[in-house]
């Protein structure tokens, strides 16, 4: 669907995100123009890497530095979660971060979300859901797998913001 067809407030997030993109690849020293898309995706010309997460109409973007190959990935989540939401994002093996790792399922889809893209900018996941990745903790962060290929991690910080998270991955 084109921006312009998109439901007004859908489409305010939409291009609060590509502005988001291109301001943050200009503070790495990278120019933008128009960011196409693949389905979903944004789509950013060669050399340039970014990632964009919007939510409850605010829009973030974070872009990496020509030369740096470590993934990139960001989520926001401004509204938290219900707890139900666990079954869509978790497998029984990571429950215990829900019981006694202290991590609310909001802080867990988001991690998992900003994962994916990062590993999706990196030859794709492989990973039709996020419950086809596997977080634990880390110290303060996540360690965010692949079911299938669990070299393939990255580490990701979560935020809080008011009621919801930023995460952002860190290598």
């Amino acid at each position: 669907m084109a921006a312009a067809e998109m439901p007004a407030h859908r489409r305010r997030e939409f291009l609060a995100g590509r502005l988001a993109a291109r301001r943050a690849l200009r503070a790495v020293g990278l120019d933008c123009g128009e960011i196409p898309r693949a389905g979903r995706l944004p789509l950013f010309p060669p050399g340039r890497a970014a990632s964009i997460s919007h939510s409850a109409g605010v829009a973030v973007a974070v872009a990496r530095a020509p030369g740096r190959g470590t993934p990139l990935g960001c989520d926001l989540e401004l509204r938290p979660l219900p707890d139900g939401a666990a079954r869509l994002v978790l497998r029984a093996d990571e429950g215990e971060l829900l019981r006694g790792g202290g991590w609310p399922v909001t802080a867990l889809f988001s991690a998992k979300e900003a994962a994916w893209k990062a590993l999706s900018g990196s030859g794709g996941t492989g990973a039709r859901s996020l419950r086809d990745l596997r977080a634990e903790s880390c110290g303060d962060a996540l360690r965010v797998a692949l079911r299938t290929a669990p070299h393939r991690a990255v580490r990701v910080c979560v935020i809080p913001v008011g009621p919801g998270v930023f995460s952002c991955v860190l290598e």
